[in-house]
């Protein structure tokens, strides 16, 4: 039976440092074969930009295993994404890696810089799962 550790990323959809996920993926994937897995399987909510994005392509482009949850909007409406997170935390991981950037909504009427909201959001679920977080921020 192999032992593949399951890498849950996650993080603000303007989250635009390819290079800063990739390594992570990379160190993350050199760490678990140093403790004797098998490999790395990516868990990500496949959104079309920012780290679920570029941690699917970066999984393509190295032979990885990935697993998208993308969230359901059409049955969960605005909490969709909030849904799709605990799915996602309950299915399980190893290590959350969660990158977060400055909001940039026009519409958010606190000072900025500050982080973006939800970003946080599926890594504090990880974490109250104990799972362990790694961040990233801009």
């Amino acid at each position: 039976m192999s032992d593949i550790r399951r890498v849950l990323v996650t993080g603000s959809r303007t989250w635009n440092d390819e290079q800063q996920i990739a390594g992570a993926l990379l160190e993350t994937l050199h760490n678990s074969l140093a403790d004797g897995a098998d490999g790395i399987l990516v868990v990500h909510g496949a959104r079309p930009h920012g780290p679920d994005a570029q941690a699917a392509e970066w999984c393509a482009a190295h032979d990885i295993a990935a697993e998208a949850h993308p969230a359901d909007r059409e049955t969960h409406g605005n909490d969709a994404d909030y849904i799709r997170d605990r799915h996602m935390v309950a299915a399980g991981a190893d290590v959350c890696l969660v990158f977060v950037a400055p909001c940039t909504s026009g519409k958010c009427r606190r000072p900025k810089p500050h982080n973006s909201h939800d970003a946080n959001a599926c890594a504090a679920l990880a974490a109250d799962a104990g799972i362990p977080v790694r961040r990233w921020t801009t």
